[in-house]
């Protein structure tokens, strides 16, 4: 029998068992429907090494990791080049945390990965809505000639949720039928205090990385210039933490194209900060 000590193949903090956990970290590898440069499937397990080089403690929230009770799951095993399939497999997941009455971080991947978890979370809460930080409207209804597609994810969330109840942060790109769209219903929303709004509601949160400038995020598949900086994003963050989040996520780290690892450790702080507002 070895005796190690071994390095952890979990995130940093994670609990070793699913009952005692509150909230799940759940790897979802998928970059079926990529429309630039592929390779977020390859993110989580990326993340999960380069945590050990961060600490447990946020000195933004002045609170631990271990404190927050949660159980890194690991990737989810998902047949490449089948994007329904794919979703199918990650709503399912999604269900089973809510069902075991625990909830959801999920780690991208794509944005498409998305849809999915709404899917199943509407099931559980009502009053739902959803704040969207990244480069990207999101809002086609197609991309070359495809519904199901990372473009288009808050177009088919809007479909569930309703526009009135989601919120476009740092959006910055994208066709002006997307922007039309944005303007119609005021989704788009630029200071923390505009978030009154989701007052009483049930928030899902969802980043993609190319939310933040791409002079700090290199590592992700459509990389925008002049996004947020990290400590913007964590003033964001902060306000959230008044609210109800009932699951969120993080996506689009693609981590080969920087292979500095910068925007991967950047991604792995990033995830505590999020744990810290359940």
């Amino acid at each position: 029998m070895l005796k190690g000590p071994f390095l952890d193949k979990n995130f940093i903090g994670s609990l070793d068992n699913f009952e005692e956990s509150k909230v799940v970290m759940l790897g979802m590898p998928m970059d079926s429907t990529v429309s630039n440069r592929p390779g977020s499937r390859f993110a989580p397990q990326s993340i999960r090494l380069e945590s050990i080089g961060i600490e447990t403690y946020s000195p933004t929230f002045d609170k631990d990791m271990q404190d927050v009770m949660f159980y890194d799951a690991g990737d989810l095993d998902l047949p490449f080049g089948n994007p329904r399939r794919q979703l199918d497999i990650i709503q399912e997941n999604v269900r089973e945390i809510y069902n075991s009455s625990k909830k959801v971080l999920g780690i991208g991947g794509e944005h498409l990965v998305t849809l999915a978890e709404i899917e199943a979370i509407k099931d559980f809460y009502g009053n739902l809505a959803v704040v969207q930080f990244d480069a990207h409207t999101d809002l086609r209804e197609a991309y070359l000639g495809e519904n199901l597609t990372h473009s288009g994810v808050m177009k088919q969330i809007s479909k569930i949720v309703g526009f009135e109840n989601i919120a476009q942060i740092g959006i910055r790109s994208g066709e002006k039928e997307e922007f039309d769209l944005m303007k119609k219903y005021k989704t788009q929303i630029f200071d923390p205090s505009e978030l009154k709004k989701f007052e009483g509601k049930n928030i899902f949160l969802t980043i993609d990385l190319d939310v933040l400038d791409s002079s700090l995020m290199r590592g992700t598949g459509t990389p925008e210039a002049g996004g947020l900086t990290y400590r913007e994003l964590l003033r964001w963050l902060c306000e959230l933490k008044k609210y109800n989040i009932i699951g969120a996520d993080v996506v689009e780290l693609a981590p080969d194209i920087d292979p500095s690892k910068v925007s991967t450790a950047s991604a792995c702080t990033l995830i505590r900060e999020v744990l810290m507002l359940y």
